[in-house]
């Protein structure tokens, strides 16, 4: 044994060189190839690992973030699993012909867990590949059977319903759509302009229609309070001696009057000793002026018509 490892050891030192040549070599192709054996995934990617030797790609693993190690033969897809959004721009006809311009806004991520099978039918650039032709295609076709007027109005009920179809069958290709917005649909400028106008009429229509319903209500409102005061003073007129009625409304107008927390000053007329309580009454400037104190009451100035009988010239 001890022979042996003497015999190693001497080899060894013979062939010194030739290892650290060796050495030098291997740690220079490592190296070099570096970058194909050592890859970083940042925050929010995730890689898929193709094979040359065992089988391709790799279905049933991610890589996740970090650093990972591969056979430099192999190669390593690094693909963004964040929620990222594409806003293309897309030109469709209407049923009539008319060209309308969509601006969209298309939210979309892959499936993580299925990302292998993304990378193996899809590859890297599927967003163009299936998420804008499938939704572009969706629309052209709801749009083509629809008239201008009805992308304003009722249309875009059928516009989301058809997007949402659209996101379903863009799901079976193992991406998720967050959602679909359309940010503007432009019109020509003629048709736009029209289409405004008979919505403006539409709208003043409906107004004039509401104030005549309108008016129609308050007709009915002021019709049955009518008939309520009508009914009220006929049971009143059947319940009070005639000739009282106006005594009777006098005793409630004052007192309402004394319910109020003003100050006020109530006036009993000069029949109230006679006839009951009368709040209308003769009072005469000079009764009022005596046993008013310190408010001086002066009979308004009214020019005295003239006299039909007399001429102008006498």
């Amino acid at each position: 044994m001890k022979i042996s490892f003497e015999t190693l050891k001497d080899r060894l030192k013979e062939n010194l060189v030739h290892l650290a040549i060796v050495a030098a070599m291997i740690f220079m192709f490592v190296g070099y190839m570096s970058h194909q054996i050592f890859h970083t995934i940042l925050p929010g990617e995730a890689g898929v690992h193709w094979s040359r030797f065992k089988g391709g790609t790799r279905v049933d693993f991610v890589y996740p973030e970090g650093m990972s190690m591969i056979p430099p033969w192999d190669r390593l897809y690094i693909y963004n699993v964040r929620i990222q959004e594409m806003a293309p721009e897309l030109d469709v006809l209407t049923k009539s012909g008319l060209e309308v311009h969509l601006y969209l806004s298309i939210r979309y991520a892959p499936k993580y867990k299925l990302l292998g099978l993304l990378h193996r039918q899809v590859g890297p650039d599927y967003a163009n590949k299936v998420i804008y032709p499938e939704i572009a295609s969706v629309l052209r076709e709801v749009i083509g059977m629809m008239e201008a007027e009805q992308i304003y109005t009722t249309g875009r009920t059928v516009i989301v319903e058809a997007i949402n179809l659209a996101i379903e069958r863009v799901a079976q290709r193992y991406i998720n759509v967050d959602g679909v917005l359309i940010k503007k649909i432009e019109l020509p400028a003629k048709v736009a302009e029209s289409i405004r106008y008979k919505a403006e009429q539409e709208q003043m229509v409906a107004a004039h229609r509401f104030i005549v319903e309108k008016e129609k209500q308050e007709a009915a409102r002021k019709r049955i309070e009518g008939e309520g005061i009508r009914d009220q003073m006929n049971i009143i007129s059947s319940s009070v001696p005639n000739g009282d009625i106006l005594k009777w409304m006098g005793i409630n107008a004052t007192l309402e009057l004394s319910k109020s927390n003003n100050t006020k000053v109530v006036v009993i007329g000069a029949g109230a000793a006679k006839e009951g309580f009368q709040i209308f009454g003769d009072i005469s400037l000079e009764s009022a002026s005596q046993n008013t104190t310190n408010i001086p009451i002066k009979a308004p100035n009214i020019p005295k018509s003239p006299d039909p009988n007399k001429s102008p010239g006498r």
